[in-house]
């Protein structure tokens, strides 16, 4: 099954670094999972309100760059928050990125502030 990106995730990819923006887009070819994107490129002011918030621990985020993306699942016409559905992307994801040939690393992976969500390009591989 195949997925096009709408207009709007296409337009928060922008700015986002080609090569992730290439995962992205290959996984919307394969998944049969919908999926939008939430947010590309973040400004610092963004990322200050998000910390504030709670929702992130850094004010050095790959966002502010153009080097991470959040994605999530959709039911129907609602983002889903389900942790099942994410990890079934993950593997999407992850394979779409091993066929572009680009190192990725998942915040649903990390064991500290998990962030199903979140995609970003390794610091080493892309400092």
């Amino acid at each position: 099954m195949m997925q096009a990106l709408t207009s709007r995730d296409l337009s928060r990819l922008s700015g986002v670094h080609p090569d992730l923006v290439r995962v992205i887009k290959r996984a919307a070819t394969m998944s049969p999972i919908v999926f939008t994107v939430l947010e590309g490129v973040r400004t610092i002011e963004r990322q200050k309100e998000l910390l504030a918030k709670g929702a992130t621990t850094t004010m050095n985020s790959r966002h502010l760059t153009g080097h991470a993306v959040d994605i999530a699942p959709m039911v129907g016409t609602e983002i889903s928050w389900a942790w099942p559905l994410y990890y079934d992307l993950a593997k999407i994801i992850k394979q779409a990125a091993k066929l572009e040939a680009v190192p990725i690393d998942w915040g649903g992976d990390w064991l500290k502030f998990r962030d199903g969500p979140h995609w970003q390009l390794p610091w080493k591989a892309y400092p």
